[in-house]
């Protein structure tokens, strides 16, 4: 059994799962992954499969694989895309001192000492991807790890299940603005598509934190927005961590951004800006989003969003 601790995020696109992220970054507790920690694999076959991007699943292995082959087989497309070829990675105006090599050799390393298995293969990766990272702002204290990856929530079974120790920590958008918002992409999913994705994120999100509640945790952006430090802090005690004023202000590597772009698409992750957003779809898009939310607009006291921007008391917060 695994005493691994992981804090894994998980959101639907647009929902606010890279503003969570980089708001935890700074956190003297934590080893936050540097980007999206894609950890999924080819492998991944299952009814999800066809719905979601496997890199963001939580990862399959071939049972005869060497742990080099797991570590290869590991998509991590931000991680290795900005160590092996920065000049094309989207972060390449940070300072990023890892090595892939190195790290895929302290992965075998770890491996070899706890052996092979999905949880320790998961262990593995993440405490390699801190190893090799030379220009870590680390504090000395962290004793979490937090990866995120959009849409992972459908696997919390599978983590929670690895990882005895692990926490995962959903994030929910109304889905007004992260509608408004995937429609800014090159290709995005359409209105139908996109709905149909943020309602099962929803489903399984409840699902398992009535299966596992003391494990699972839901915050809503707008609230994350409106008050980082008391939500997110409350997450954080809830874990057996204490609140911190790092929260307040979004980061990567303990450096302050003023806007967490391009590690998300929310530039400006303001109640304001989030209420604007929803009224960039027509009056015709709006009244569509809400028909095929409609279950979800209650629990998550979302039924008036688009009169004030604030969200009510709900059965999801009770």
């Amino acid at each position: 059994m695994s005493d691994f601790r992981l804090l894994m995020i998980g959101a639907m696109y647009e929902n606010g799962g890279n503003t969570t992220h980089r708001l935890l970054d700074g956190h003297p507790a934590l080893h936050v992954y540097p980007f999206e920690s894609q950890v999924g694999t080819r492998h991944v076959s299952d009814g999800l499969s066809s719905m979601f991007p496997l890199k963001y699943r939580w990862p399959e292995f071939l049972l005869d694989a060497s742990p080099y082959q797991d570590y290869k087989a590991i998509i991590d497309e931000e991680g290795k895309v900005r160590s092996r070829t920065p000049h094309v990675s989207k972060f390449r105006h940070e300072p990023f001192d890892m090595n892939d090599d190195e790290r895929c050799d302290i992965y075998c390393r770890i491996i070899g000492e706890i052996g092979r298995s999905r949880a320790h293969n998961m262990e593995a990766f993440f405490r390699a991807t801190h190893e090799a990272w030379k220009d870590e702002n680390s504090s000395g204290q962290e004793e979490v790890y937090v990866g995120y990856s959009p849409i992972i929530t459908v696997d919390t079974a599978r983590i929670l299940e690895d990882l005895p120790r692990a926490h995962v920590l959903h994030v929910v958008r109304n889905p007004w603005s992260a509608y408004a918002d995937t429609k800014k992409r090159p290709v995005p999913l359409d209105l139908a598509g996109y709905i149909m994705r943020w309602n099962l994120n929803q489903h399984y999100a409840l699902l398992e934190r009535e299966r596992f509640p003391d494990r699972v945790h839901i915050v809503r952006t707008e609230e994350v927005m409106a008050d980082p430090v008391g939500t997110l802090g409350a997450v954080l005690e809830r874990i057996g961590l204490s609140s911190n004023q790092s929260l307040a202000k979004p980061s990567w590597n303990g450096k302050v951004l003023e806007e967490v772009y391009p590690w998300g698409t929310i530039r400006k992750a303001t109640p304001e800006a989030n209420l604007e957003t929803a009224h960039e779809l027509s009056e015709e898009e709006r009244e569509e989003v809400g028909q095929r939310a409609w279950q979800y607009l209650a629990v998550f006291g979302y039924e008036r969003f688009l009169d004030s921007g604030t969200v009510e008391k709900a059965e999801a917060f009770s």
